[in-house]
């Protein structure tokens, strides 16, 4: 399936584009799925001149702006309903500094989906590397961002096919990055590369029965690569392992 299950809009301080431009931008290239994602704590605090005042109190109850966020996404989702298919996701921060993790009062179950970053930086994550209670608590369905899982789990002390069974069971995917914008200085994330050369890790994936996605992680329409984006699912879907949401297309 053609999807692009990572992509930030102006409510992310990275993001340069409506959400409109990104959805169209993923029609123009042909694609049958695009998820929005942007940061939570762009959608929470809105502002950058806010966000980095550190002395003023925002308050614990983000949800009336998480709300918001969902509903101009779901509009979308409506609008373009018989072009493309429109998810309304969000990217979890779990560094443990200053205001870039979400609360343990936000509800965020409403999402399609989250994307989880940061899990791996374990001393510096409020998830402390446990990927799977986290997902739990997200309380929607969760992918990890960005990511070397094997490298990940073999971390903290699991064997990479039983942790990647685990995640399947609790229906948690994983993203396979291909960026290569300016935002990203051209890099490309060497665990994805890894992966689509290895045929063990692809076993191994593909075994465990753990879904895997693609995702762009767009900043600017100007720099967005939808035939990279297509490439890469293909590959994908020639491994014989499966995609989430395939089945809404």
């Amino acid at each position: 399936m053609l999807q692009d299950l990572h992509s930030h809009t102006y409510y992310s301080f990275c993001g340069a584009d409506q959400p409109e431009e990104v959805v169209e931008a993923a029609i123009a290239g042909g694609l049958k799925l695009i998820g929005i994602t942007d940061h939570n704590y762009g959608v929470c605090c809105q502002r950058l001149d806010v966000f980095f005042y550190q002395n003023q109190d925002l308050g614990e109850d983000h949800y009336r702006c998480f709300k918001r966020y969902y509903d101009h996404i779901n509009l979308l989702r409506e609008k373009y309903k018989d072009k493309i298919t429109v998810l309304r996701g969000i990217e979890i921060c779990t560094l443990d500094r200053f205001r870039y993790h979400i609360n343990d009062e936000d509800d965020i179950s409403f999402f399609d989906y989250c994307l989880i970053e940061n899990i791996d930086a374990i001393e510096q994550s409020v998830a402390k590397g446990d990927l799977l209670a986290y997902a739990e608590r997200c309380g929607c369905r969760a992918g990890v961002a960005h990511t070397d899982l094997f490298a990940f789990s073999k971390k903290i002390g699991y064997d990479p096919y039983d942790f990647f069974k685990k995640m399947a069971e609790r229906g948690i995917f994983w993203e396979m990055n291909v960026s290569y914008d300016p935002t990203h200085n051209y890099r490309q994330h060497q665990y994805m590369l890894d992966f689509f050369e290895s045929p063990e890790q692809q076993e191994i994936v593909r075994r465990a029965g753990v879904e895997v996605s693609v995702g762009f992680d767009g900043h600017r329409v100007c720099d967005y690569l939808p035939e990279r984006v297509k490439d890469y699912c293909t590959k994908i879907e020639q491994m014989g392992i499966r995609m989430p949401f395939e089945d809404l297309v």
